[in-house]
């Protein structure tokens, strides 16, 4: 009864879906019309009905009902309940019915506190929501149900993928899907904003704190992926430019421009059609990959295969809402005034600038991703990767860095570089003298890697100058917030240079109690056991790895066999030290009775996530210091308002003739 539920749910949520859309589209020629006065309501109660069908799904997988497909497919009696529940989301219709749920939940939160915009706006921006969801309902109803039934109930369920089974997927997958939502709410605010041809400052300020929090779920998202991959997949990388990462960096560029864009024009009225360009490429960055993970045509470990089918139906809503965005984009541009203007040597100019540079990174990533599919079309096979990537890449990367240190000391509107002459001066000095000694330390360095050392450095040291001369307690969070999203980026950026600089590898056969060095460490082989699991089991490695005369560490890689479904995983094992990883995997024993072992020492690798985490943290501060900078502009707001009443009623008072001693 519980599938049963879920599904009758599923269609009433849709049904709303058209209520919510056809509301706010009557609201736009009649506001006084019955309907209008259902598009919040609808919306409302279109989240809860979403939330209780996921629910019900998650119910499912929870109590193995394997009289449902979905279930019998991607789950087992046998696996334990965080991977039960998580296999909920680990497969095609689970993920799309979380990303509808979490995007009707995202339009119930709206309905229910945004009251800065005018009405007109909110219900053309609720309609859009609304007709972006009703896609994704058609979508699972007609083509991907979650909830279909088997005639017959089967023994024993296939289980779910073994990569899979890893307590990352309770938090990547989840994390990045609501950035993709609020990626889809900026783009209802940016076709709202165009219909009622709104693209205003307090426009601006509404959508802010809806891009912010995409963006800290995407970083976060991508930073646990990143993670999970390099533990999980053993091959010693953190990322490897596959088309499914790229999928998720692609909005991640478009986000991060929009947001800068955003806050432009909420605080200087500048970049208005920019914004709106923004907000339409950012959804289409993550509606394109929705198509690249579910139509079919990537095999990854992160992609779910699906029959042709249901990627055409993905691709047809892709080409609609994009291209109908697009369409009203070009219809209505012109009626976008350009606001106010600003000089290049200012933080505008900065921003735009490094605008540009992601917007060019983001064409650079879109290409690469795209190009061998499209010669995979016409039976060429070629592969792009970091070969393309990192150099191309890099020619627009390490400029943005560049200005990213410099605009955050520039002044709104206009100002004179040679205000801000020491400060650049200072960090030109920190990025050669990082160069020179990285150069003097290992001479044979790569270009790439001596750069991002080198601008780590400096980034990182610029990044504090907006504080300088200033009361720290009384900084504002927001500003907090951006000085720590940009340490975040110089964190990781020194992890991501000094891995691929420094780093050690070693593939080795020993046998039980023989001995190797990496890194400084001496490791040995004490032994390797059989070991069992909930539903596997494994070869486990005993290894011991010692600093000098230092403690004596223990790493237990293992090599796992599966059961349901059958299939062998790598899993490492790491040992985290202040400055690197030692990273070490097990593979087959030879005939000589010897261990295949691979050993990588990554120097200061950890950077890469402490670096990711610190730009989450930064996006938090901010948008907490935004929220709270906004109910103060409406308190006071509100308190002028009601001083200007006051006042006008005594002006009202003292003029009676009573007052004024008169009689009629």
């Amino acid at each position: 009864m519980s599938a049963e539920l879920g599904l009758a749910a599923l269609w009433m949520a849709a049904a709303l879906a058209v209520l919510q859309l056809a509301g706010g589209a009557i609201a736009q020629r009649d506001p006084e019309a019955p309907l209008a006065a259902l598009v919040r309501p609808a919306a409302m109660l279109q989240g809860f009905l979403a939330l209780f069908s996921f629910g019900m799904l998650l119910w499912v997988f929870a109590i193995t009902d394997l009289s449902v497909k979905l279930v019998a497919a991607n789950s087992h009696s046998m696996k334990p309940m965080i991977f039960k529940l998580s296999g909920a989301w680990g497969n095609h219709e689970g993920s799309m019915l979380l990303w509808v749920t979490v995007m009707a939940l995202a339009g119930a939160l709206i309905a229910w506190i945004e009251k800065r915009l005018p009405e007109k706006t909110m219900q053309a921006t609720l309609a859009a929501q609304g007709f972006v969801a009703l896609g994704f309902y058609a979508f699972l109803l007609l083509s991907s149900n979650p909830f279909e039934r088997l005639p017959v109930p089967v023994p024993e369920g296939n289980g779910l993928n073994p990569l899979l089974q890893d307590i990352g997927l309770a938090f990547h997958p989840p994390t990045l899907y609501m950035g993709y939502v609020g990626l889809s709410v900026a783009f209802s605010f940016a076709v709202g904003a165009l219909v009622t041809r709104q693209v205003t400052p307090e426009f601006a300020r509404v959508m802010r704190p809806w891009v912010l929090g995409a963006w800290v779920f995407l970083t976060m998202g991508i930073t646990a992926g990143s993670y999970w991959a390099y533990y999980e997949l053993g091959w010693g990388g953190w990322w490897f430019w596959d088309p499914v990462e790229n999928a998720s960096l692609m909005p991640w560029l478009a986000a991060t421009a929009l947001l800068h864009s955003a806050s432009v024009l909420a605080a200087r009225d500048a970049l208005r059609a920019w914004t709106i360009m923004l907000g339409v490429v950012a959804f289409s960055m993550s509606m394109l990959g929705t198509f690249l993970v579910r139509s079919g045509i990537l095999t990854s470990v992160h992609a779910f295969a699906v029959d042709p089918e249901r990627g055409s139906f993905i691709l047809a809503l892709l080409t609609i809402y994009i291209g109908g965005a697009l369409l009203l984009f070009a219809l209505r541009a012109s009626t976008v005034s350009e606001g106010q203007r600003f000089a290049a040597t200012s933080r505008e100019g900065a921003l735009v600038f490094n605008n540009v540079m992601l917007s060019a990174i983001l064409g650079i990533v879109l290409l690469g991703t795209l190009y061998p599919l499209l010669t995979e079309a016409f039976d060429v096979r070629v592969s792009v990767g970091p070969p393309y990537f990192n150099p191309v890449g890099a020619i627009f990367t390490i400029p943005m860095l560049l200005v990213m240190a410099v605009g955050p000391l520039l002044r709104w509107r206009e100002d004179n570089i040679e205000r801000v002459r020491a400060p650049i001066a200072t960090f030109i000095a920190l990025i050669v003298t990082t160069a020179l000694f990285t150069v003097l330390a290992k001479n044979d360095i790569g270009i790439l890697p001596l750069l991002g050392l080198a601008v780590a450095v400096g980034l990182g040291v610029a990044s504090f100058m907006p504080l300088r001369g200033r009361n720290i307690l009384r900084v504002p969070l927001a500003t907090w917030g951006m000085v720590l999203a940009h340490f975040g980026v110089a964190v990781s950026l020194l992890g991501m240079a000094s891995e691929s600089a420094f780093t050690q590898e070693k593939l080795v056969a020993v046998a039980p109690g023989g001995i190797t060095e990496l890194g400084g460490f001496r490791i040995t082989l004490e032994g390797v056991e059989p070991v069992a699991g909930p539903n596997w089991t494994a070869m486990e490695a005993r290894i011991s790895a010692q600093r000098g005369e230092g403690k004596l560490h223990v790493l237990t890689p293992q090599s796992r066999s599966f059961w349901a479904p059958a299939q062998e995983t790598t899993e490492s094992a790491l040992l985290t030290r202040w400055d690197g990883q030692l990273y070490a995997v097990v593979g087959n024993q030879a005939d000589d009775g010897r261990w295949q072992l691979r050993l990588w020492w990554k120097p200061l690798v950890t950077l890469i996530w402490f670096g990711g985490l610190l730009i989450c943290l930064g996006g938090t501060l901010a948008i907490i210091g935004r929220l709270v900078g906004d109910l103060r502009r409406r308190h006071a707001d509100r308190r002028e308002a009601e001083e200007r009443e006051e006042m006008a009623a005594l002006r009202a008072d003292t003029s009676t003739p009573a007052a004024t001693g008169e009689t009629a």
